[in-house]
């Protein structure tokens, strides 16, 4: 009855080890974020095996069933589309309930895109990073999510979909323009491509094709941006004025940049815009 969570490749399917692919062979069935994409990988090394769908709409009432086929001796492995479950994927509410249920959750590692993306990057990353997924899409979640990246001294790493990329790196910049950074783009694939430099460099408009990891290199001192005073921070509300932002996004990212609540900075670009001539 034993849950295992298994690793897939995230572009090259001659990095499924040798031990996941044992293992896919061998369980009763396989938990899948997307079934057709998981039949490919099964009909690409010559075998087939029962595929339920699981994901993150998928309910608790399908967890439950899942655990209760475990808990009656099923042995089943979990699957995403790419890298390992339960890490910005589907699966660890799944662990969770089994390892409650008493059975047995047994990880088998290979791929990763965090790992592959920060090897790399190329930017003196140490033994220390801060892996944190997604950013959310809007509003002041947003901002706060910008906010944690700039104050986090160790190297930090981000997932963003292709045509999301280049408004992050916007926003990255806005608040560390001069932080060193590594877009990591279609890895261990054909088009396979690390594009360095500072955020500000970076965050041009260009066409991000394929799956992209965003690597920041660790804060050096002069990054901080510490309690700005009231004339630095009317100095960038000004200029992002003059780059044409919209109140409410210009404040966002003051927020985040400054550390002030989004309700003053707004206030305060409100009052520099009327300002101006």
């Amino acid at each position: 009855m034993p849950l295992f969570l298994v690793a897939t490749p995230i572009g090259n399917l001659s990095d499924l080890t040798p031990r996941a692919l044992e293992t896919l062979r061998t369980v009763d069935f396989i938990l899948a974020e997307d079934t057709r994409r998981t039949r490919a990988l099964c009909t690409h090394f010559g075998f087939s095996r029962e595929l339920v769908a699981y994901h993150r709409h998928s309910s608790p009432e399908e967890r439950d069933r899942i655990v209760a086929r475990l808990v009656a001796g099923a042995a089943a492995a979990c699957v995403s589309d790419a890298g390992t479950p339960g890490v910005a994927d589907p699966g660890d509410d799944l662990a969770q309930a089994a390892v409650a249920a008493g059975v047995t959750v047994t990880p088998i590692p290979g791929p990763s895109a965090v790992l592959a993306a920060l090897a790399g990057s190329a930017l003196g990353i140490g033994a220390a990073f801060r892996f944190l997924g997604f950013p959310p899409r809007e509003g002041p979640a947003r901002a706060a999510f910008v906010g944690t990246v700039a104050a986090t001294p160790e190297p930090v790493v981000l997932f963003e979909s292709p045509n999301r990329v280049e408004e992050t790196l916007k926003d990255l910049a806005f608040a560390m323009p001069t932080r060193r950074a590594c877009v990591a783009r279609e890895l261990t694939k054909v088009h396979e491509e690390f594009v360095r430099g500072t955020l500000e460099s970076l965050a041009v408009s260009r066409e991000w094709l394929g799956e992209c990891v965003i690597v920041l290199a660790p804060r050096e001192v002069d990054e901080t941006n510490d309690n700005p005073t009231d004339e630095v921070v009317d100095a960038r509300i000004d200029a992002g004025l003059r780059e044409g932002l919209h109140a409410k996004t210009l404040a966002e990212r003051i927020a985040a940049w400054s550390g002030r609540p989004k309700r003053e900075v707004y206030e305060r670009v409100v009052t520099r815009k009327n300002q101006r001539p």
